[in-house]
C-alpha cells in the first residue's frame, strides 16, 4: 500500500498531550558530573534531573531542578584532571552527599510520578552527549541493583546533535548561545547547571520545530492506521513500562 501527502486544512487535529509528543516516551534531562569517563570504574559525583512542562500551545518549558552530590561508590577511581575541571572536592567534610542508591531511587520516584501525571509510558533521557549520562546512570542502576528504572535502557535524546542540526554547534556552551539563550562560565560544570541549559536548549530546538511536527501529524492522521506498526519485540519502550517500575519503591 502506497502512502502519500495530503492537501492543506485536510485534517483538523487537537492539542497534543504529552503522551503524544514523543510517542508515549517523557524526556527527562539528566546530567552528571563524575571523576572519570569510564562509566564502570569512575565516581559518580553529582546528578541532576529537570523536568519539562508543556504549554497549552504544544510548546515545551523547563520545569523543577533535582539534583544531589553522590558519595563515591567504594573503589571508585577519581581522576585529578577530571576533579580540576568540575571543581568537586569528594572528600570535603562539608559536601552533603548521599549514596548513589539513594540518590537514584529520590530520582527515580520523582521521575515515575512525572510519568504518571503525563500519562507516559516511561522516561527517556535527554542529555548533552546523551550517551555519556546514559551510560554511567545504568552503571549506577547495575551497581545498586535497582529493578525499577524507569528510564528506556538505551534510546536517548541528545542535544549535541539537536545543536548540531538546528544551530551548527555542538559544544553545549557554544549551541547556547547561538540558540540565543544565556550562558554563565563560573557555573558551568555543575550537574544543576548544566541539565538546566541543556534542558532549556532541548525546548528551543523542539519549540522551533513544533511547525514541522504538526505538520507531520496532520500527514500521518491523515493516512489512517499503518499496515506496520512496530512491536514490542521490536522496541521495548513502545509499551507501558511493567506497573512495578512506575510505582513503590525497590
Amino acid at each position: 500500500m502506497a502512502y502519500g501527502g495530503f492537501g492543506p486544512g485536510m485534517t483538523q487535529l487537537g492539542p497534543t498531550p504529552f503522551a503524544a509528543r514523543f510517542r508515549g516516551f517523557l524526556p527527562v534531562v539528566i546530567d552528571v558530573e563524575t571523576g572519570g569517563f569510564n562509566s564502570q570504574t569512575d565516581a559518580l559525583l553529582e546528578i541532576a534531573a529537570v523536568f519539562l512542562e508543556m504549554r497549552s500551545d504544544g510548546t515545551l518549558a523547563r520545569g523543577e531542578t533535582t539534583r544531589y552530590h553522590v558519595i563515591p561508590f567504594p573503589g571508585a577511581n577519581m581522576e585529578a584532571a577530571s576533579l580540576a575541571v568540575t571543581g568537586i572536592d569528594p572528600h570535603h567534610p562539608l559536601r552533603p552527599a548521599i549514596s548513589e542508591e539513594d540518590a537514584l531511587q529520590r530520582i527515580f520516584r520523582e521521575v515515575r510520578s512525572a510519568i504518571r501525571a503525563a500519562d507516559c509510558t516511561r522516561a527517556v533521557l535527554v542529555g548533552h552527549n546523551a550517551f555519556f549520562d546514559l551510560n554511567f546512570l545504568n552503571a549506577a542502576v547495575a551497581r545498586t541493583q535497582i529493578k525499577r528504572n524507569p528510564f528506556h535502557p538505551f534510546s536517548c535524546f541528545d542535544t549535541a546533535t539537536l545543536g548540531g542540526v538546528a544551530f551548527g554547534q555542538t559544544v553545549l556552551m557554544r549551541a547556547t548561545l547561538a540558540a540565543g539563550l544565556e550562558w554563565d562560565t563560573s557555573s558551568a560544570h555543575s550537574a544543576a547547571y548544566d541539565a538546566e541549559r541543556t534542558a532549556d536548549l532541548f525546548c528551543t530546538v523542539c519549540n522551533q520545530f513544533q511547525g514541522v511536527f504538526e505538520a507531520s501529524r496532520r500527514r500521518l492522521a491523515a493516512m489512517g492506521p499503518l499496515e506496520i506498526e512496530p512491536s514490542a519485540a521490536e522496541d521495548p519502550g513502545i509499551e507501558r513500562a511493567d506497573p512495578e517500575i512506575l510505582t513503590g519503591d525497590p
